[in-house]
């Protein structure tokens, strides 16, 4: 199995760029210099709150993550995204991630900048997509003529919330990285409100009857302002060979699965702690009904969710490499006096060790 969502991160990474040699003239500051994101939140000359700058999603929460809210042939699409690892997320294959890309972190190709201007507000992505939010009084229209990847958006201010009603999206995006599907009868209801200088919370509201069953579905994103930094081109139709590697389906390494007893089984229960890049990563592993599975501490998944950490079983490559739901492979290293002392666990990047802590 191809390590697949590790490949794609590697490829799409964007470079949060700066000029180093430069103070930014308009950003408050604590007694130390650094910038203060507690700060009031700014105001333009008209005395509305100015949502312009460089902001990233850290996290999202809501009924959007609850499966069971989904009809049946989308809870279908999501099963079958999970088997092919995801494979046919838009964005793996150079187009535009549309809604998807409100929930997901700056990695996952969330970060994105807002241009306030009294007669419309852009948002500009990384992947050089945009929205255009009309603010001088337009209507939407019920029926889209030309439907499209980031929809068709309008915006009024209730006090200082801006909310933004949006129709026309194509039914080619997904609402997260799990695949989770929607029809062309999507409608969307953003609300916006900064908090403070350096930190904004996104209601979001989806309305689709053809998805969802019990009415709407919501979810809470937390963003996070960049106060010195820029946002360079992603690109990713430069790559002539990624997309190559786009292969692979979890029955295929349950095929290949190789029967380990379980007594060895139980030689990795443990929790295991160390770093991927830099965010820190705990894995608790454990055996249940003589399988191996993992609990993984943050969550893999870069587009929110109701849990803060996955479980996924650990399908037996050879006695001591693993491949799992995730995408990730997992391989228990053992010293010389036999003693599994630290997990690994694979991305494209290498194998990122996590030391084990507790037998």
């Amino acid at each position: 199995m191809r390590k697949l969502l590790a490949i794609v991160l590697a490829i799409s990474t964007p470079v949060y760029a700066q000029w180093f040699d430069w103070t930014y003239p308009l950003v408050p500051r604590t007694d130390d210099g650094q910038p203060d994101m507690t700060a009031a939140a700014p105001k333009t000359h008209d005395d509305r709150v100015d949502l312009s700058g460089l902001w990233v999603p850290v996290d999202a929460s809501g009924s959007l993550y609850d499966s069971s809210r989904l009809r049946g042939w989308a809870q279908d699409a999501m099963a079958e995204a999970t088997e092919t690892f995801y494979t046919n997320d838009p964005r793996l294959h150079c187009l535009p991630s549309g809604p998807g890309a409100w929930a997901a972190e700056g990695i996952a190709g969330g970060m994105r900048r807002i241009v306030q201007h009294p007669a419309v507000i852009a948002v500009l992505n990384e992947d050089m997509t945009h929205r255009q939010i009309y603010m001088d009084g337009r209507g939407l229209d019920a029926e889209t003529v030309l439907p499209s990847w980031m929809g068709y958006s309008i915006g009024r201010w209730e006090g200082d919330t801006l909310i933004v009603q949006s129709n026309g999206f194509n039914a080619k995006t997904w609402l997260t990285q799990k695949g989770h599907h929607h029809t062309d009868q999507l409608h969307i209801t953003e609300r916006y409100t900064r908090l403070d200088y350096g930190h904004m919370q996104l209601e979001v509201t989806y309305e689709d009857p053809a998805t969802f069953v019990g009415g709407s579905v919501q979810a809470t994103i937390d963003l996070a302002l960049l106060p010195e930094a820029t946002m360079f081109e992603v690109v990713c139709a430069e790559s002539k060979t990624g997309q190559r590697h786009y292969t692979g389906e979890l029955q295929q390494s349950e095929k290949k699965a190789v029967f380990v007893p379980e007594e060895r089984l139980r030689d990795y229960v443990g929790v295991y702690r160390g770093f991927w890049g830099s965010r820190p990563v705990t894995a608790e592993v454990t055996v249940e009904n003589g399988e191996l599975l993992l609990k993984r501490i943050p969550r893999y998944s870069l587009s929110g969710g109701n849990n803060d950490f996955d479980v996924t079983l650990l399908v037996a490559q050879s006695e001591n490499a693993f491949d799992s739901s995730l995408g990730l492979g997992w391989i228990f290293n053992r010293n010389d006096a036999g003693d599994v002392v630290s997990l690994s666990e694979v991305h494209v990047s290498g194998a990122w060790p996590l030391r084990r802590v507790e037998p």
